[in-house]
C-alpha cells in the first residue's frame, strides 16, 4: 500500500490477524467430508484438523477445528476462505506462495494473489512462528495428497517437501 507508513500498516494487519482469531471462518465439523488430516506442532502446541469435500479435484467445501496461538488459527481461516469451488491445483500453489512468504520472499509478499493472507508477513522475522502459520498448509497439502491418492491421481499430488 504505497503511501501508508508502515506503523499503519502494521497495525491494519495485526486487527485483521485478532479478527480471524477471534471469529474464525469455516471453523467447525464438515459432516460430508471425503478427506481429514489432523496436524500437530508439538513445539507450541498447536492443532488443526483439516476436513475438505472434493469432488472431480474441485474443493466443494471445508472446515477445520483446531486451538492454537492466533497466527495458527488466523492462518487456517484466511486459508479456508479462500478456497472454496477452487480446484486443488489452486489450492497446491497458493500453499507454495505462502510458504515461499513466510521464507521471507518478498516476491510472494507483495503477490496480491495471497489476499488477506499476507497480514502474516511480518511471522516470516520470527522463525519459530513460522511453523505456527503452516500448519494449516502443511495439512492442506496433506489433504490434497490423500485426496488424489484416494482417485487414483498421484501424477498431480504435491511431492514431498513442496
Amino acid at each position: 500500500m504505497p503511501g501508508v507508513p508502515d506503523v499503519q500498516l502494521s497495525s491494519l494487519y495485526q486487527q485483521l490477524i485478532l479478527e480471524h482469531y477471534k471469529k474464525p471462518r469455516n471453523r467447525g465439523a464438515l459432516e460430508d467430508k471425503t478427506v481429514e488430516v489432523h496436524m500437530r506442532n508439538p513445539a507450541c502446541g498447536d492443532e488443526i484438523k483439516l476436513q475438505m469435500k472434493v469432488e472431480d479435484d474441485i474443493i466443494r467445501d471445508l472446515r477445520f477445528l483446531g486451538d492454537g496461538c492466533s497466527i495458527s488459527q488466523a492462518s487456517v481461516s484466511m486459508m479456508t476462505s479462500m478456497l472454496k469451488d477452487r480446484p486443488l491445483d489452486d489450492a497446491i500453489a497458493l500453499a507454495r506462495r505462502f510458504t515461499e512468504m513466510m521464507h521471507g520472499d518478498p516476491e510472494a509478499a507483495k503477490d496480491r494473489s495471497l489476499k488477506d493472507l499476507r497480514a502474516l508477513q511480518g511471522v516470516s522475522k520470527f522463525p519459530i512462528r513460522v511453523k505456527c502459520a503452516l500448519l494449516g498448509f502443511d495439512a492442506l497439502q496433506q489433504a490434497v495428497l490423500q485426496s488424489r491418492t484416494a482417485t487414483g491421481d498421484q501424477e498431480s499430488a504435491p511431492s514431498e517437501g513442496s
